[in-house]
């Protein structure tokens, strides 16, 4: 994998995007099969953010709304909003560096369902803040059926995250997630009753979010914070605190500044 200068986010995205058409050529080469798929994907498109809504479009696309609708329709938001694209990229090279599991930017960007459903997330979260909220439903619902993730469009996400696996992954109205976090399958970012106000956790920079863990009510979880797999969280994290446990309570020392890059669950109890 190509060291990324981040010095701009258009560096960044110009990079990525050289380094995707290289790998999709090369494994169109060995994989005849497929090569129809990358073409068509990747290829012979003019662009990151035009290969980007083409896909999240054939993805999407049924019988009562097409694909040549949806990419029209998600093209007219990239053109408006870079800063869409660029989280995009930012958030292909957060899974390239840290999923071991990631051999290349093209199968994060053709397979991994996490980046599919943040990239639609996206997407939702722009045509709520134009009120065209029926329509950001509909993406959200299908990405929902399709992907097992379920992030309401009015719920804010930075730029750079992981979503490891995704499966089950919920995330409220009013839930907030900070840039760099890595969030894995099962994690629920809920609300603790039925009021309508502001009632979803906070989640800061860099936080790193084990399977299954539950998050509820409207606290804040500090920047470098840990929340061990299984926890169910119900106060505020400090940040660069480990916590585990149900409820959660803090554990095992002072974690990384950054555990989010470093993907490290262990926990010496010891501490």
């Amino acid at each position: 994998m190509p060291v990324i200068e981040f010095s701009s986010a258009q560096s960044v995205q110009s990079q990525v995007w050289a380094t995707l058409q290289d790998e999709a050529r090369d494994f169109a080469k060995n994989e005849r099969a497929l090569s129809s798929l990358l073409y068509g994907s990747i290829i012979n498109q003019e662009s990151f953010c035009r290969a980007l809504a083409s896909h999240l479009a054939e993805k999407l696309a049924t019988s009562e709304l097409s694909a040549l609708h949806l990419r029209k329709l998600f093209l007219d938001i990239y053109r408006g909003d870079e800063e869409i694209v660029n989280a995009a990229v930012l958030d292909l090279v957060a899974v390239r560096e840290r999923d071991p599991a990631c051999l290349s930017y093209l199968q994060c960007f053709l397979y991994f369902k996490g980046f599919t459903a943040l990239q639609i997330y996206r997407l939702a979260h722009r045509l709520w803040s134009q009120g065209r909220k029926l329509m950001a439903y509909h993406l959200q619902n299908r990405s929902s059926e399709l992907f097992s993730v379920d992030i309401h469009p009015a719920a804010k996400f930075g730029h750079g995250i992981m979503l490891d696996h995704a499966d089950g992954l919920v995330a409220g109205e009013t839930s907030q997630v900070g840039n760099g976090c890595s969030i894995l399958h099962g994690v629920t970012l809920g609300g603790t009753g039925k009021e309508k106000s502001d009632r979803h956790p906070k989640i800061g920079e860099n936080v790193l979010i084990g399977a299954g863990a539950k998050i509820l009510g409207n606290i804040t979880v500090g920047d470098g914070a840990r929340i061990a797999s299984g926890s169910v969280v119900l106060k505020d994290v400090p940040p660069q605190c480990t916590v585990a446990g149900i409820p959660a309570k803090p554990v095992g020392g002072p974690c990384s500044e950054n555990p989010a890059a470093k993907m490290d669950q262990t926990i010496d109890y010891s501490i």
